[in-house]
């Protein structure tokens, strides 16, 4: 059956917040520890690591499981109400001039708080810069993403990015570097360029895990592209996610500068680097390739690797969602997912996928209008 543009929309929206739900309650955590918190391998939503999580440390207080999102997702949702407002390709102003308020002003349901607050009250400190920086430093919005920590915080959020420029990996490549300078630096914001086109690669008909792969080899640079080489080339040697898990975190750890201890980073972690990656886009592409672009395996893949798992199952979630639309996404999940989360999972990716139609008639109008004037310039041939 041929996918609509609105059903792959809604497939990677809805799977990018069934991924980070998943995920959310063991992230932090290894891949033994997961397994014997749970009695073997997650395989679905389960409840909190800790039942005494308003006060367990080192995750307190915030209520990870039982279906709720995380940041990630409410990340995602506030750059996908930016689109709604631009309704055309964003840039770094764009962020200041609408996710930070959006950020700072309006209070919405948290899942993890069980309460109304303002997201800024829930997004992680590397988040907060954005708003910090922008808000009350007035920095250039191309360069306040210089001096953070260096991690996947822009890219978890970047699928809109991929979606606006759907079948386009190069133009989301583009914009997702743009649209991330507020944010982050170095493979930080490489990172995100890079899932961008990775979700824009899903798009194009017929393509495949593979495909994808291929598609953002083209234009990863750096470390970011040496650590996916290294994890896909690990990933085409396993159609087991399990049998993978260990597998996948040697590969990429020659690049990850976390270390071995996920809380307890090493002296070099999240320093910029052009030899090194965030750990959670290559791992996520290598469950993906692991599980021939189905989105169970490559999400429970994700889930079940530990560590930053949530942005992991949000990244190989969105990518899958978009390769086989919403009907790959358990609907158990998605709808207990949006229940618990008190989430809206088909109105943002309708709205978003409108938009999409907008700013590629748009681009059609610039196309058109540049191909004149370099006609007039240079002569008809």
């Amino acid at each position: 059956m041929k996918l609509t543009l609105e059903d792959r929309v809604a497939g990677c929206i809805a799977g990018a917040a069934v991924g980070d739900a998943l995920g959310g309650p063991v992230e932090g955590w290894t891949p033994e520890q997961i397994a014997e918190r749970h009695g073997g391998r997650v395989r679905g939503i389960v409840g909190p690591f800790h039942e005494d999580w308003r006060t367990a440390r080192p995750i307190a207080p915030y209520h990870k499981g039982d279906g709720h999102v995380t940041d990630d997702t409410l990340m995602t949702h506030a750059l996908v109400r930016v689109y709604a407002k631009v309704r055309d390709h964003l840039d770094a102003y764009s962020i200041a001039e609408h996710l930070v308020p959006d950020l700072i002003g309006t209070p919405r349901w948290i899942p993890e708080l069980e309460a109304e607050a303002l997201p800024l009250q829930r997004i992680f400190l590397a988040e907060k810069w954005i708003v910090a920086r922008l808000h009350y430093g007035h920095v250039d919005p191309r360069e306040a993403g210089v001096g953070n920590i260096v991690n996947c915080g822009a890219a978890m959020y970047m699928a809109p990015v991929g979606v606006v420029n759907a079948g386009n990996p190069g133009a989301a490549y583009t914009e997702a570097l743009e649209v991330a300078a507020p944010h982050q630096s170095s493979y930080g914001r490489e990172a995100a360029g890079v899932f961008a086109a990775a979700v824009a690669a899903a798009f194009v008909p017929g393509a495949t895990a593979g495909s994808v792969v291929d598609a953002v080899l083209e234009l990863a640079k750096d470390g970011t592209r040496a650590a996916i080489e290294a994890v896909c080339e690990r990933a085409a040697a396993y159609g087991d996610w399990e049998a993978a898990l260990g597998p996948l975190r040697e590969a990429v750890a020659p690049f990850d500068t976390v270390g071995p201890r996920y809380r307890e980073p090493s002296l070099g972690a999240r320093r910029p680097s052009r030899l090194h990656a965030i750990e959670e886009l290559p791992v996520a592409l290598g469950m993906l390739l692991v599980g021939g672009g189905a989105y169970e395996p490559a999400v429970l893949g994700s889930v079940n690797y530990g560590r930053d798992c949530d942005s992991i199952a949000t990244m190989s979630g969105a990518i899958a969602g978009a390769l086989g639309g919403t009907g790959a996404v358990p609907a158990e999940w998605s709808t207990e997912v949006g229940r618990a989360s008190r989430l809206d999972l088909h109105g943002p990716a309708a709205e978003l996928a409108a938009v999409t139609r907008e700013v590629f008639a748009r681009d059609t109008e610039r196309r058109r209008a540049h191909e004149a004037a370099f006609t007039a310039l240079a002569g008809a041939r």
